[in-house]
């Protein structure tokens, strides 16, 4: 065959350079891979055995004949022959290549195997190398000849491969596309089976559903299911394109439907049976209280364990199908508190029955009955926690039903009770109770969990201690209805006090011997007041008034306000409390008034200013109070505590000028329109028996000098008016002449001293303070002044100097009146 190849060559097809090998010398490897002696002994071993060299096998059989290495180092005779290439080699040789060489790279390959065969055995001494390869240096030229020739068939077998190429090219492609759609048909297939996948769950759930038992909902694979069902229903949810998504939406809430109400059919069944196991223990009367609470409370807690995980799935589930599943959560919490208040009706009437609502003192029975429901109410909603984390309103219209039972005896009691004292501790005690909010906790210490076999207390909680929902226990919803209750009765209580003690009081005798009482204030004691130390207490802190101290010369009436104010206070609605007080100080105000006009009615000869002096100290006093209180209208609280001073100061400086024409001090007009505010009311009472009392005194001290000149002025006006006679002075009539005129200073400034200082001594008594007093002494000087002085002009026009050099020039009269009034000028 290899003739005609011989005879027309193919054109070599260009092959690309083979890269370039990597060598390493022998200087650097042996630098690199140093030898030990043990090495170094194994290579002296070998190297005799390497010098005899014999040549390949195949080379051997190639050429016909065998070569036999001579006993030293010699170069083999060349064949004499050459085999034909179909010649067979030794089918066991390792260089045998296992299948016939046809193209070049195979050659390569098998050459490539030949050359590290002979590369291995040249690691002999480096000479002998030498003078093997010039042996078969003939061989060598040989062989390239053969290979010459095979190169020759392989180029021609290239040449055919590339036809087939090129043939196969267009094969390739058409695979590749066949290939890629192949993919895309998968991808499609396992699309589609992932979505069938939800389609068949439903086959897999109405089956499991089917063939239900006793303790399905126990078994693992039944929330597993479930699971799955809800993951169906939200895919299904999230593609409402699918073919007949809307009928497998349906079949898979019906199974969802169903599953639940295996839970809650399990829940209600297991309750029943724990409920008559405990109630056929608790029946037995010699049960011992620690045994009941065990039976009430660890006995639930311990079937908390079971049904806790599928009621929480059920609560879940009912947050999102509300219109399917709320029923059913409704129906297990309605069993659950159904079961729970049958157990607990006997126990409860009887602890209520030992309290005797019907004789304790209404304070005990309220302390006793509340920190008792309390307690109750802590235990239920723990218990109750270990079961649900929903239905909180249930919950506390539960709790609520079994408090009425001592509230039923209870509220009568308070809407009968006529102590305004009483009242008021139990609002302390009810508000005491509710400020303390029950803390959360894994278990109350009544009521630990016994195991049911040992009898060991255990503090495990049923129920994920990480679930959210009902948070803890607030005792106010629960108790609001009694302590308005309360509060309702407190206020009227007070109103109707404010009515017969207040506004439509009956003083006594005692009750208006002034300025009496004054004078004897060192000797009162408290003894008499209705006051006690702890209520005293309570007064200070809402009315810190200076003449607390003083209240045994109060007015009953003002004493009552204030004590039933500082009741009242803590215990009902700032802005309730904000118009009974108003109430209140308007019905003391009125008091103040009829008690002062009583006293004008004794005609004494200091009646009127001692009327006058009352009704300015208890305005004074009820003013004060009135800073202290928070009104609506202001939206905060008065200027805190004023006293005496500051309160009649600001009356003062309310005014305009000290006198006018509309009065001593102008407050402006008050709203007619509506209630009077409190405030005002008492400023105006206060604003118009000062200008009274002032009046009353300057009148009193210039009685005289007023007299002497209204004839004055009358006599002139007259004079002027009569043209027919000629006019006659003043200082010629026998009523004005000078003589008068001496005799009327004189009297003037007798009188004046004398009703001055009867008026300070007065005021003193009744203010107690020398500022106070000092204060309203401004106005009377400036009353008193204005008179003189108009005197003074009267006889400076109709009288001679001589007459006018009598009198008191302004500076020396107001160094009297300051020394008068022990005022500095």
């Amino acid at each position: 065959m290899a003739a005609p190849w011989t005879a027309q060559r193919r054109p070599q097809v260009p092959t690309s350079p083979p890269q370039p090998k990597t060598t390493i010398s022998m200087e650097d490897w042996e630098a690199k891979s140093p030898l030990g002696e043990l090495e170094l002994r194994s290579v002296s071993s070998l190297k005799p055995i390497c010098e005899d060299r014999r040549l390949p096998l195949k080379v051997r059989i190639l050429y016909g004949r065998t070569l036999t290495a001579p006993s030293s180092p010699s170069r083999p005779s060349t064949p004499s022959g050459r085999p034909e290439l179909g010649s067979s080699l030794h089918p066991h040789h390792h260089l045998h290549p296992k299948h016939p060489i046809q193209t070049p790279e195979q050659f390569h390959d098998w050459f490539a195997l030949v050359e590290r065969s002979v590369a291995h055995s040249q690691e002999a001494h480096f000479r002998s190398h030498l003078e093997d390869v010039s042996e078969y240096r003939m061989m060598c030229e040989k062989l390239l000849e053969t290979i010459d020739d095979v190169e020759s068939e392989v180029d021609g077998m290239l040449y055919e491969w590339m036809r087939v190429e090129e043939g196969g090219s267009s094969l390739k492609d058409a695979c590749e596309r066949l290939l890629e759609e192949r993919d895309s048909l998968i991808e499609t297939t396992e699309a589609i089976a992932l979505r069938l996948e939800y389609f068949q769950e439903l086959e897999h759930a109405t089956r499991m559903l089917n063939h239900p038992g006793e303790s399905l909902v126990l078994q693992t694979d039944f929330l597993l299911m479930v699971e799955r069902v809800d993951v169906c229903l939200e895919f299904l949810e999230a593609h409402r394109d699918f073919r007949e998504v809307e009928i497998y939406l349906l079949r898979f809430q019906q199974c969802l439907t169903r599953a639940m109400t295996l839970i809650k059919m399990f829940f209600v069944g297991s309750l029943k049976a724990l409920t008559a196991d405990i109630q056929r223990r608790i029946s037995d009367k010699e049960i011992s209280e620690t045994a009941q609470l065990h039976l009430l409370y660890s006995k639930f807690s311990s079937a908390s364990f079971q049904v806790a995980p599928l009621l929480a799935e059920l609560e879940r589930r009912a947050k999102v199908h509300p219109d399917e599943l709320a029923s059913l959560l409704a129906e297990c919490h309605a069993a659950y508190l159904g079961a729970r208040k049958s157990l607990l009706i006997g126990r409860l009437m009887e602890d209520i029955k030992g309290l005797d609502p019907a004789h304790s003192e209404l304070v005990e029975l309220t302390r006793t009955g509340c920190t008792y429901l309390r307690q109750l109410c802590m235990d239920e909603f723990d218990l109750y926690r270990r079961f649900f984390n929903t239905g909180e309103d249930r919950l506390y219209r539960y709790l609520e039903s079994l408090c009425d039972y001592l509230f039923d005896d209870l509220r009568p009691r308070i809407l009968h009770e006529p102590r305004l004292t009483i009242l008021c501790e139990v609002c302390t005690v009810l508000q005491a109770v509710m400020v303390l909010d029950i803390q959360p906790s894994n278990l109350p210490s009544s009521n630990a969990v016994y195991d049911d076999e040992d009898g060991t207390e255990t503090t495990s909680d049923a129920a994920d201690p990480t679930r959210k929902g009902l948070g803890h226990l607030h005792i106010k919803p629960i108790l609001q209805m009694v302590l308005q209750d309360a509060q309702t009765r407190l206020l009227f209580k007070a109103q109707a006090l404010m009515e017969s003690e207040i506004r439509s009081y009956k003083p006594k005798q005692d009750d208006l011997a002034y300025p009496d009482k004054l004078v004897d204030n060192g000797l009162t004691d408290r003894s008499g007041l209705e006051l006690i130390e702890k209520e005293d207490k309570i007064i200070r802190q809402l009315f810190p008034l200076p003449s607390l101290q003083k209240q045994a010369t109060w007015y009953p009436t003002l004493r009552k306000t204030l004590w039933i104010l500082s009741q009242l206070h803590e215990f009902i609605n700032s802005a309730v409390f904000s118009d009974v007080s108003q109430e209140a100080i308007v019905f003391c105000r009125q008091s103040l008034k009829l008690a002062s006009e009583e006293l004008f009615a004794k005609n004494l000869p200091n009646s009127y200013l001692d009327g006058q002096l009352f009704l300015i100290r208890h305005l004074l006093i009820l003013k004060d109070m009135t800073a202290n209180l928070e009104f609506n209208e202001r939206g905060s609280r008065g200027r805190g505590v004023a006293g005496y001073l500051d309160a009649f100061g600001s009356v003062i400086r309310g005014t305009s000028a000290l006198l006018n024409s509309t009065g001593l001090f102008d407050f402006g007009d008050a709203n007619s329109q509506g209630e009077m505010d409190a405030r005002i009311g008492i400023d105006q009472d206060l604003k118009t028996s000062c200008e009274s009392m002032i009046s009353r005194c300057a009148d009193a001290a210039t009685e005289s000098v007023r007299k002497f000149l209204e004839r004055g002025i009358a006599f002139k006006s007259l004079n002027d008016a009569d043209t027919s006679s000629a006019p006659l002075a003043l200082a010629e009539t026998e009523f004005a002449n000078a003589t008068t005129v001496i005799e009327v200073d004189t009297t003037f400034r007798a009188t004046c001293e004398k009703e001055v200082s009867m008026w300070l001594t007065q005021s003193q008594l009744y203010l107690e303070d020398q500022k106070a007093v000092l204060i309203m002494v401004v106005p009377l000087q400036a009353k008193i002044v204005e008179i003189y002085s108009a005197f003074r002009d009267l006889v400076g026009v109709e009288y001679p100097p001589e007459i006018m050099q009598a009198l008191l020039s302004p500076t020396d009269f107001r160094t009297f009146l300051h020394k008068i009034c022990l005022t500095p000028p």
